[in-house]
């Protein structure tokens, strides 16, 4: 009987640590002063993503963590100019969905209008969630819309068709970390500079990956490194890149390219091809092959590759853009 008693209060001794040790493991993930809790069953601060955005305030110097419980959140969502040093952490990438579903062709919507997620703001960083639009084949219809710099994306998921992701404002600087990103047409588009390290290409239609926009006086567009192009199934004839606006900048650069990418590899709609700058190095995979590659593109030397670097591509005019996976 002794012996059971003893055995009874070892148990609840234990139990008891093991509920202090999760409350206190609790506390210190949501009770940070600097952290904001959303989550859709009403256990965090907020319900909505869009009521924690609202309490932040201007112009932040210090670091604000709005952390997503997961959940399916339908809300059209903006962080606004005024707003920086902002970090948008999902619990899950899988489970945290913002999602909603307009299209170019609502009302004459247009393209730029149709984001479910836009960001204004510089220094921010968003982790862990998926940003989707699920409108039907009907038009346009962006999931993430960028304007501020120096914005981070790490293990997020991207999901949309046509135009999935707009890098709407030239001279901003982007990066791109594990990242999924599916779309049918253009699906990366847009003017910024922008890094995308290990991230998993998806083509969901025979089409264009990318539509650059680069700048003629900006030295960098899109950069892919170590990156996996891929396909969804009965998808054979995709592009890399067609150049939006004239000097439009893209390079793939150690990447895994499928065996969807067309041999040519790239598409000049009807632009001056003295000015497009499409280039690549050192790729493999069924769909790397340089040999029929568009004649006006380039293969880069050795050399010229290793001084291409997150460091001395984010250096504009002194001001650089620091990356912590």
């Amino acid at each position: 009987m002794r012996n059971n008693r003893l055995i009874a209060a070892l148990i609840i001794i234990f139990y008891f640590q093991f509920s202090i040790f999760n409350t206190i493991s609790a506390q210190s993930k949501y009770d940070n002063p600097d952290t904001i809790v959303v989550s859709r069953d009403g256990t965090g601060d907020f319900r909505t993503i869009d009521e924690a955005i609202e309490v932040c305030r201007a112009f932040m110097e210090y670091h604000k963590v709005i952390y997503v419980k997961n959940g399916v959140y339908k809300e059209k969502l903006i962080i606004p100019s005024w707003l920086t040093n902002i970090e948008l952490c999902g619990e899950s990438a899988d489970g945290t969905i913002i999602t909603y579903d307009d299209h170019a062709n609502i009302n004459k919507m247009g393209t730029f209008r149709t984001y479910t997620l836009k960001i204004e703001g510089c220094d921010i960083t968003v982790k862990n969630i998926t940003i989707e639009n699920n409108a039907a084949k009907l038009g346009q219809a962006v999931a993430l819309h960028t304007e501020g710099d120096r914005i981070k994306f790490i293990g997020c998921r991207l999901l949309g068709n046509q135009d999935t992701v707009y890098t709407g404002m030239a001279g901003t600087r982007l990066y791109f970390y594990d990242c999924y990103i599916e779309g049918t047409t253009d699906f990366i588009f847009g003017p910024s500079t922008a890094w995308f390290e290990k991230c998993t290409i998806l083509s969901k239609a025979d089409s264009y990956v990318t539509a650059a926009s680069t700048p003629q006086e900006q030295k960098y567009g899109y950069i892919f490194h170590d990156c996996t192009l891929t396909a969804a199934p009965g998808v054979t004839k995709c592009y890399l890149g067609r150049p939006w606006r004239q000097y439009a900048y893209t390079l793939f650069i150690d990447c895994n390219l499928g065996a969807h990418i067309l041999p040519v590899g790239w598409h000049d709609w009807k632009k001056d091809h003295a000015s497009i700058r499409y280039m690549e190095y050192n790729n493999h995979g069924a769909g790397a092959s340089t040999s029929q590659r568009a004649e006006w593109t380039r293969q880069l030397t050795k050399k010229e590759a290793q001084q291409i670097t997150p460091e001395t591509v984010f250096t504009i005019h002194n001001s650089q853009f620091i990356i912590h996976n």
